[in-house]
This record gives C-alpha cells, sequence and structure tokens, in this order.
C-alpha cells in the first residue's frame, strides 16, 4: 500500500495558476503510474490526468488539456499537477492517485491508493 498527501490546494481568482504536489510514501514510486481526479460538490469523481512510471507518458481530460500539466520527479517520490489559466469550473476537490497493477489511466478503478484531497476554488 502507498500513502499519498496532497497539497499546494487553496483559493485563486480565474486566470490564476496553482502547482499541487502529491507527496508518497514507500521505495517503489518510481514504478507506479500516477493520476490526478477531481470531484466538485453533488457530481461524479473525474478524470483530469495522469502520467505513467517514467513520465514519459501523459493523458489529460479535454477540459484541462493545454491548461494543466502533470509531472513527477521520481527522486522525491513526488507527482505534481501545474495548473494555469484557472477557470471556476475547476473548482473542486483534487485528489492524487498510484496504480500498483494495472489498467487504464484514465479511469478511477484503475488505482489502488488514494490521497484525502486538496481543495482548489477558483473564484470569478
Amino acid at each position: 500500500q502507498v500513502q499519498l498527501a496532497e497539497s499546494g490546494g487553496g483559493l485563486v481568482q480565474a486566470g490564476g495558476s496553482l502547482r499541487l504536489s502529491c507527496s508518497a510514501s514507500g521505495r517503489s514510486f518510481s514504478s507506479y503510474a500516477m493520476g490526478w481526479f477531481r470531484q466538485a460538490p453533488g457530481k461524479e469523481r473525474d478524470f483530469v490526468a495522469a502520467i505513467t512510471w517514467s513520465g514519459g507518458t501523459t493523458y489529460y481530460a479535454d477540459s484541462v488539456k493545454g491548461r494543466f500539466t502533470i509531472s513527477r520527479d521520481n527522486a522525491k517520490r513526488t507527482a505534481y499537477l501545474q495548473m494555469n489559466s484557472l477557470k471556476p469550473e475547476d473548482t473542486a476537490l483534487y485528489y492524487c492517485a498510484a496504480r500498483r497493477t494495472g489498467g487504464p489511466l484514465i479511469t478511477s478503478y484503475a488505482y489502488d491508493d488514494w490521497g484525502q484531497g486538496t481543495q482548489v476554488t477558483v473564484s470569478s
């Protein structure tokens, strides 16, 4: 099991930027794919972005493509989500997740471990 802790959320005006971090426990971080999901009140948890274990391939939801960038630093056991040009509709609780086994990276059921989430609020 991997323990994950998100940080970096907050309140920002539309058009602003935030950088989320996801710190992982354990020495096998570099073998896990990582993903970011978000959940707004009253809505389902949606895929945002994912990155393979090497960082060589990334995936993005259409709604964030061109604005968000996922990255990772395996030496620091940390994944990041750089969010630019934020919109009020980006407001949600953002979760990072680790995939230790298999499954499509854009689906939440493929992930084995989840953090507690960090709140992002974008004001208009």
